[in-house]
């Protein structure tokens, strides 16, 4: 199985947008600001984007769980 940096790159962009619309949300839940939620969601969007793809990199490196 092989897959290709630009699926990686895709897969991570439409997970951190749900993610960060959830993080949005939450921060908007439990401040009663919807400011802090767009901040603090803003933020993590750009964080959590890098973290994930090389996270993702990472797991295709390794075989565990893999059958041939």
């Amino acid at each position: 199985m092989i897959a290709s940096k630009s699926r990686s790159i895709l897969k991570t962009l439409s997970w951190r947008i749900v993610g960060t619309l959830d993080t949005m949300a939450l921060g908007w839940l439990i401040t009663g600001s919807p400011l802090v939620g767009l901040k603090i969601g803003a933020l993590e969007l750009v964080t959590k984007f890098v973290l994930y793809y090389f996270h993702e990199r990472l797991w295709l490196r390794n075989k565990y769980g893999i059958k041939k």
